[in-house]
């Protein structure tokens, strides 16, 4: 990870060190700020490749800060938190973060999930800007027997090799790990595959605990799905993971509509704590 740059959002000056000192040890170059104007100042002069970020800050909060750095830079965000209300996570997540870590935190953990961040390759979405300046990271090569693209019925198609998706010609705006979590169930149709399996492949060894990751992205993966058609391909087999199926044909079915029931899932489930 030489000649990375990561930025540390965080106002308490113990915890700032710590974070700092983990992240040098990991190779990166490391610079700090303290509140959330100073974040945003500081990721537009000096476009970071990594940004570590605390929800609890001065003159404007994290979520904020995400919004604001995501708007332009396609780094990887790791919120570093003592909030640890699923509607939090939540909402970090959604607004463009990658990770969350909850305080006190372990600098192995933490190098852990920054280093499964730097494995999985960058989308083609992000800003330009950013993408001008930030290293690239390569997709794993693509076996010569395993097609690029994944049919998946009713419209979606997922292009491996240019990790793009599709529902009926429209592309769907997906995040990195929104797109890897759609790709790993895509990979294994009609097959139940667990939350910790999920998380293996997914993140790292690590955060085999932190099954509600899973949750939290399905939730937003589904939803983007949703707006384009009213298909269900994701299955959740309670208290165990999820299943994809290949849906059948789009003959009957409207946009929006049909005879499918969708459930309404918001952050009001998620604080009541529902395996959806």
């Amino acid at each position: 990870m030489q000649d990375l740059h990561a930025l540390v959002v965080e106002d308490d000056p113990d915890i700032s060190s710590a974070l700092v000192e983990t992240l040098e040890g990991a190779g990166f170059r490391v610079t700090s700020a303290r509140d959330g104007r100073e974040a945003v100042g500081a990721a537009q002069a000096d476009p970071p490749d990594l940004v570590t970020l605390d929800l609890t800050l001065p003159h404007m909060d994290g979520i904020e800060v995400c919004r604001r750095i995501r708007e332009s830079s396609d780094c990887y965000i790791v919120i570093v938190s003592a909030r640890s209300d699923e509607v939090d996570k939540l909402i970090g997540l959604e607004v463009g973060a990658d990770d969350f870590v909850l305080k006190p935190f372990s600098p192995r953990e933490l190098r852990a999930r920054v280093a499964a961040l730097f494995r999985r390759p960058r989308s083609n979405g992000g800003a330009d800007d950013a993408s001008a300046t930030a290293p690239h990271v390569p997709a794993p090569a693509q076996p010569s027997d395993e097609p690029s693209t994944i049919n998946c019925g009713a419209g979606l198609v997922i292009n491996s090799a240019r990790r793009e998706v599709q529902v009926d010609g429209a592309i769907v705006d997906l995040t990195r790990i929104e797109y890897d979590v759609l790709e790993f169930l895509a990979t294994h149709l009609s097959r139940v595959c667990t939350r910790e399996e999920m998380v293996l492949a997914i993140w790292s060894s690590a955060l085999t605990h932190d099954h509600h990751l899973v949750d939290v992205h399905v939730a937003n993966l589904r939803g983007k799905l949703r707006r384009h058609s009213d298909a269900t391909w994701i299955h959740t087999i309670r208290g165990i993971g999820y299943r994809m199926d290949r849906e059948g044909s789009q003959e009957g079915r409207r946009a929006g509509g049909g005879p499918y029931l969708v459930a309404r899932i918001d952050s009001e489930d998620w604080a009541r704590g529902l395996d959806f």
